[in-house]
């Protein structure tokens, strides 16, 4: 039970500073735009 709180809480901090070594990047504008492009490629707009 204890090794299973510790796995979890290092996959949290991995995951946590990838995103922030992705936003310190500028990545989030990216995630965005193809985001959005999906959306409206979706809806048939374009």
């Amino acid at each position: 039970m204890r090794g299973e709180s510790k796995a979890r809480i290092a996959i949290v901090a991995v995951g946590i500073g990838i995103m922030f070594f992705g936003i310190s990047r500028g990545e989030v504008g990216t995630v965005l735009k193809k985001a959005v492009n999906i959306c409206l490629e979706c809806i048939g707009i374009g």
